[in-house]
């Protein structure tokens, strides 16, 4: 088990001791998916495997507060971005605007005309600690009208 596992393990366990039942579900459901990725991907994850299976759960979580919202359900939204919000918190930090745009400059200068190219070189270097969306959008400012 990945440290960041046993470290989110540890904190079920705690929730679970001091009978937080949101936090042991929120906490249970991702353990959850944790080891059915494990089981997919048929080896021990490593720490960035585990981070990939928390930003899926946060994308979902976001996801259902956009539909909740449009659906004028207020409160399961709440709850949602709530949940969303305290699994961020296992994340590593995010790298700022500046450091990511000068990476899709150096991209550019590098020979990147497109968007698809643009993301291609740059995603790896922030694989696990950003959203390609962020990346995206910048590639798209830096590029011009023409991205």
């Amino acid at each position: 088990m990945s440290a960041l596992a046993a470290r989110i393990q540890g904190e079920l366990n705690g929730a679970r001791k001091a009978q937080d039942k949101e936090r042991v579900l929120l906490l249970g459901t991702v353990l959850s998916d944790i080891k059915n990725r494990e089981i997919e991907l048929k080896r021990a994850l490593t720490d960035d495997d585990v981070v990939e299976v928390l930003r899926k759960a946060i994308k979902r979580r976001r996801e259902s507060v956009e539909m909740y919202e449009q659906a004028g359900r207020g409160e399961l939204a709440a709850n949602e971005r709530r949940e969303a919000e305290a699994l961020e918190v296992w994340l590593p930090a995010a790298p700022s605007d500046d450091e990511v745009r000068a990476a899709v400059r150096e991209a550019i200068a590098g020979g990147a005309k497109a968007i698809g190219a643009v993301m291609g070189k740059v995603m790896p270097r922030f694989k696990g600690r950003l959203d390609g969306s962020v990346i995206n959008r910048i590639a798209k400012e830096e590029l011009g009208p023409s991205a």
